[in-house]
């Protein structure tokens, strides 16, 4: 089953390519340093929509750094493949360079773990992950949850966002943030009585 937020995040450790190397990557690197992190799981390389998000994470990985933020991608090909795809441009349906590694799930366990493994033998995407993005926090819990099926590609910019409010509300205790906030914008006292005050404006 899927993960839910206020849950453990599942352990694990996998191999992984960055810039252009073969390394190993655990949950373990970024909460042990106090980092928050965004795990996103996609289908298989050398797809349509993949390199869209895939290039997308990886462009907004200063953005995420600047909040302590990682940012890893699992999917169930073999680390030999991914390194494959990022030495393949983007002209022939690659993702080229990426500032993200790419851990190899090719055990399937990573993602029947989080519960976004498709088990369905008569599924044409039998084998593969759903397009998943698990917010972690640096204590190791799920934050935020998101599964899409195939076909919809997700806005990061929707997770750096969502990752900013949770930053946010975790900081200010007694605030939370409302529907489609951003840094600067006024958020809401979490008490009846003080709600009051945001709700005024927003009616």
């Amino acid at each position: 089953s899927i993960p839910l937020p206020r849950t453990p995040a599942p352990d694990f450790s996998a191999k992984a390519v960055l810039h252009d190397e073969f390394t190993q990557v655990s949950l373990s690197d970024y909460t042990g340093a106090g980092k928050w992190l965004v795990l996103f799981f996609y289908p298989f390389d050398f797809t349509f929509v993949c390199p869209t998000e895939i290039r997308s994470f990886s462009e907004h990985a200063g953005a995420f750094a600047e909040m302590g933020v990682g940012v890893a991608g699992v999917s169930t090909d073999s680390h030999h493949t991914h390194l494959s795809w990022t030495r393949t441009s983007r002209e022939n349906g690659g993702v080229g360079a990426l500032d993200i590694p790419l851990l190899s799930d090719v055990g399937k366990k990573i993602s029947y773990d989080y519960g976004v493994l498709i088990t369905n033998e008569a599924d044409d995407m039998f084998g593969a992950a759903l397009r998943a993005v698990f917010i972690i926090d640096p204590r190791g819990d799920v934050r935020s949850v998101l599964v899409n099926d195939d076909g919809a590609g997700r806005s990061v910019k929707e997770v750096v966002r969502t990752v900013q409010a949770l930053q946010y509300s975790d900081n200010h205790d007694g605030e939370g943030c409302p529907a489609n906030w951003k840094p600067g914008e006024k958020t809401i006292k979490t008490d009846a009585d003080g709600a009051k005050e945001f709700f005024k404006e927003w009616a």
